[in-house]
């Protein structure tokens, strides 16, 4: 069993970030919109605020109430695009704001969540992508013909990863709250890889997986103040990688994104 430090993992390429920041002839900066953000976001807004400060990066953030309009949101993106290298839209939005429209006014030079990604070869990824892709190369992870089980269709996380997986030749299937549960458990008692992004404790039980089964939970909620995953904790005793939460895909991610940030600025 190899269970992942995702932080030992995220400094050895912030302690690289860190170095060509110091580099720089301007100063690099990183602008977040958010709206309404509930308790699992501000977690991320903290780290995200606190790594910048550790690497040198400036960071600003717009807060917007949850009255916020689509129009409102769309305009404070644009002023940080203006602002800033790079521009990150907090999500989850209220459910009254266009998300797919917010997020289709990011401008491409400054979307360090590279929202537009589809599976293709790039060298900026969407952070959870980027973290997966860092671990599976770390872990000699090969992708080609697995049978993944993807929990979950969102922006982040399912979406993203679905592309990822078809690109490197696995065979995919993405389940929902709505897909039937002896299906779900037919389909993780076969997989070989296992994503995990809903945001729902205890969602992957033990008795739902195979020995052996590759496991990355980027899913993320609250147990009494704590960050928890999507995996039951003895998940981990059955899994030959698996990712914890916190500590596992979460400090990696933000990693990736600084380094996303890093290279848009190069761009431009």
């Amino acid at each position: 069993m190899n269970i992942v430090d995702g932080r030992t993992l995220a400094t050895e390429i912030k302690t690289e970030i860190a170095n060509q920041v110091a580099g720089l002839h301007e100063p690099l900066c990183l602008a977040i919109v958010a709206c309404n953000p509930n308790f699992e976001t501000q977690k991320y807004l903290e780290l995200k605020k606190n790594i910048a400060s550790s690497l040198g990066i400036q960071i600003t953030t717009n807060i917007l109430s949850a009255e916020a309009t689509t129009e409102t949101v769309i305009e404070a993106v644009l002023k940080a695009a203006a602002d800033c290298s790079g521009v990150i839209v907090q999500l989850p939005l209220p459910h009254h704001i266009d998300t797919a429209e917010v997020l289709l006014a990011i401008p491409k030079d400054s979307d360090v969540d590279a929202f537009s990604y589809q599976g293709e070869e790039a060298t900026i990824l969407p952070p959870v992508v980027g973290a997966i892709d860092y671990i599976s190369k770390r872990y000699k992870l090969d992708w080609k013909d697995k049978q993944v089980v993807i929990f979950g269709a969102g922006r982040l996380v399912g979406k993203p990863v679905l592309f990822y997986a078809q690109s490197k030749g696995a065979k995919v299937l993405v389940v929902e709250a709505k897909t039937n549960k002896d299906d779900i458990y037919k389909a993780t008692k076969e997989a070989d890889i296992i994503v995990l992004g809903v945001g729902q404790q205890n969602l992957l039980l033990p008795e739902m997986i195979k020995e052996g089964v590759v496991v990355f939970d980027a899913g993320a909620s609250e147990d009494g103040g704590v960050l928890v995953g999507d995996a039951h904790k003895d998940v981990s005793n059955k899994a030959s990688i698996f990712t914890p939460v916190p500590g596992g895909i979460g400090p990696l991610t933000i990693a990736i994104l600084f380094n996303n940030l890093l290279k848009l600025q190069s761009r431009q």
